[in-house]
């Protein structure tokens, strides 16, 4: 193995281990030095691939957010149309309420270590955006009226999130049916009168 891969490969077992960490204990109970030396490597080579406790958990955000995405655009792509894939995608997301890790680093210590600006900016560079142009998809396809997409992706985006942490902490089985029902009765005023 040369030195790139070498390197290449402490740096993803930095993660993987930062990852797990993060997600078992949150941010504040995770100390540098001991992620480095879970995986066999120096408090030095972690500080050299992220710079800090917060640029590893930066990295982690990252990751955990892209892997979101590409499971809400995977049940997305799963169905032909576009308002059922609009519907698919965001019980994919709510689904993510159901997976520890996503509940612990992304809707709760990501927003409080992060600040909400920059949590704001990581969702809108990934899943927000990805919203967003579905509904515009719809808008132009005369789906849902015609009206400013941003509004409605917003607060969908919002709801979103504030339910999938809802299923995460309610410990109860049937929350995600019970959102997801919550949500396609949203979705469905946002049809156009002649769509529905």
């Amino acid at each position: 193995m040369g030195r790139a891969d070498q390197r290449e490969a402490t740096r993803r077992a930095l993660l993987a281990e930062g990852r797990r960490r993060f997600a078992a204990a949150g941010y504040h109970e995770v100390v540098l030095a001991e992620v480095a030396q879970a995986i066999g490597a120096t408090k030095g080579a972690a500080y050299h691939h992220f710079g800090s406790k917060l640029g590893l958990f930066r990295a982690v955000v990252a990751e955990v957010q892209d892997e979101l995405g590409g499971r809400v655009a995977a049940a997305a792509d799963a169905v032909a149309d576009p308002w059922a894939q609009l519907r698919a995608g965001c019980r994919a997301f709510l689904a993510s309420g159901t997976d520890p890790a996503v509940r612990r680093i992304l809707l709760e210590d990501a927003p409080a270590v992060l600040g909400w600006d920059e949590w704001r900016a990581m969702d809108e560079a990934s899943s927000a955006r990805h919203l967003a142009e579905a509904l515009d998809s719809l808008a132009r396809a005369g789906v849902i009226a015609a009206q400013p997409v941003e509004p409605f992706a917003r607060l969908l985006s919002g709801a979103m999130n504030e339910a999938a942490l809802w299923i995460a902490r309610s410990g109860d089985p049937q929350a995600l049916d019970q959102a997801a029902a919550a949500l396609d009765r949203l979705l469905e005023g946002l049809r156009a009168t002649e769509a529905a």
